[in-house]
């Protein structure tokens, strides 16, 4: 899906219609390794590693492959306004193989 690199669109900060950057959201953030149910805790807790079972940290039934899994991922789309230089996302993220912005 291809998107233009401005458009124009009314700026809920601005409180009037201005030209705007389309740009995406970054997806994946490192997991919070200070989390109580976090796996790195865990590993520096030592609860993963010694015999017995692994519980909540053993491998799934099911091995990854089989598992249904989706074929595309949701893409954030979000516009920032060129005067005031505040960001606002999409109201909703577009499920598509690829987003390009030009």
């Amino acid at each position: 899906m291809k998107l233009p690199k401005t458009t124009k669109r009314f700026c809920p900060f601005c409180k009037k219609r201005t030209d705007q950057k389309i740009g995406l959201v970054s997806t994946g953030s490192k997991r919070g390794t200070l989390k109580h149910g976090s796996k790195e805790r865990a590993k520096k807790r030592g609860a993963i590693s010694g015999k017995g079972s692994k519980g909540k940290y053993g491998k799934p039934a099911v091995k990854s492959w089989k598992r249904k899994t989706k074929a595309t991922t949701k893409k954030v789309v979000i516009y920032t306004c060129q005067e005031c230089k505040k960001s606002k996302p999409a109201k909703k993220g577009r499920r598509v193989s690829r987003l390009m912005i030009e």
